[in-house]
């Protein structure tokens, strides 16, 4: 509970970095040297998975469906110019391999549950597709780990998803929280749902994050997600429905440096003092008891005699009451700090 165990080693969860997931999606425009391309580029930036999205319009999408008002073609029509050859899934496989980061990819339809099990470790489910329950369970029944958006999703329809999973027996599950809109407005994120489900399920949690920039991945992290997913693209500029609000090569690798820095900066909460990397501060910019006056030898210290200042070499202020009313038993020179073996 709380940790997900990959084929290859990798684990996802409780006491382990972030996953970090480059989505491809739609982003390689039908192009396989673009696919390899943002392969490599993801590996370069530090990536720890690729992933893609697998689906057919005429199994996606009723040809009835309404146009949406964000898009200038009808919604079939713009699914079926976009899909991924599915023989493009061994090379796409193999070349991420290569490159040493996680393959994967969303199936919507049962034939391609069935096509990524034979190469992807994982299986995604996407935000629309957590109420088709029957596809939740074909993807569960593979064995394989599994990774669940839930933008739209109530707490109910997350739990039908989870226990669809656990009645087959597969209980390596994630959930991502995610706001379904393309590009995603800040205010609308919820981040701190995440740890509401991790709470309520035990599972690790993370975010599917399709905001402008990188900022509220970030963020996230320092929140506690475990997994980070976000859209990659080649170039913003370039034709196709996801490419406006991805981030480019440049942005992923600062997002996975970010990402390292936060986790590197959390911490185990304990407060022990400095680091060694504090330590000449600590002696020499910290304050202590200095003497304000010449002190001869016999002199009673008196609380004019005193002042507090940089480095920190002498007795601690707090210890001031201590001193005033003792005796130097060397004399001691003005602007010298004062230590107990002075008094």
């Amino acid at each position: 509970m709380g940790v997900i165990n990959l084929e290859n080693g990798i684990k996802i969860g409780d006491g382990q970095r972030c996953f970090i997931i480059a989505e491809v999606g739609s982003n390689h425009n039908r192009s396989l040297p673009l696919a390899m391309e943002l392969i490599d580029a993801a590996a370069e930036a530090g990536a720890d998975a690729v992933k893609f999205q697998i689906y057919s319009a005429e199994s996606l999408y009723s040809r009835r469906t309404p146009r949406h008002s964000g898009y200038s073609k009808d919604l079939f029509s713009l699914i079926k110019e976009i899909e991924t050859p599915r023989d493009w899934l061994p090379d796409l496989a193999k070349r991420c391999a290569e490159r040493g980061v996680v393959f994967f990819a969303t199936p919507f339809d049962f034939e391609a549950v069935d096509e990524l099990d034979q190469v992807s470790p994982i299986f995604k489910i996407a935000s629309f597709e957590i109420v088709d329950l029957p596809l939740i369970k074909y993807c569960a029944s593979k064995g394989k780990p599994m990774i669940i958006s839930t933008g739209l999703a109530t707490m109910e329809e997350i739990e039908d998803a989870y226990m669809a999973c656990l009645g087959k027996g597969n209980g390596d599950v994630a959930f991502l929280q995610c706001a379904s809109a393309y590009p995603a407005s800040p205010s609308i994120m919820n981040l701190r749902s995440m740890e509401t489900i991790r709470r309520a399920f035990g599972t690790p949690t993370g975010l599917s994050d399709h905001t402008i920039g990188i900022h509220i991945s970030v963020a996230a992290v320092a929140m506690g997600a475990q997994i980070i997913e976000k859209h990659f693209t080649m170039d913003r500029g370039m034709e196709g429905p996801d490419h406006p609000f991805a981030i480019e090569p440049g942005e992923l690798k600062d997002l996975v440096r970010q990402i390292r820095d936060v986790e590197s900066a959390m911490g185990d909460g304990r407060k022990l003092g400095p680091s060694k990397e504090e330590m000449e501060f600590y002696e020499k910019a910290r304050r202590s008891i200095h003497a304000a006056v010449d002190i001869p030898a016999g002199s009673v210290i008196t609380q004019e005699m005193l002042t507090v200042k940089r480095p920190g070499y002498g007795i601690r202020p707090k210890f001031m009451h201590l001193v005033v009313g003792r005796e130097a038993k060397v004399d001691i020179a003005a602007d010298q700090w004062i230590t107990w073996e002075m008094i």
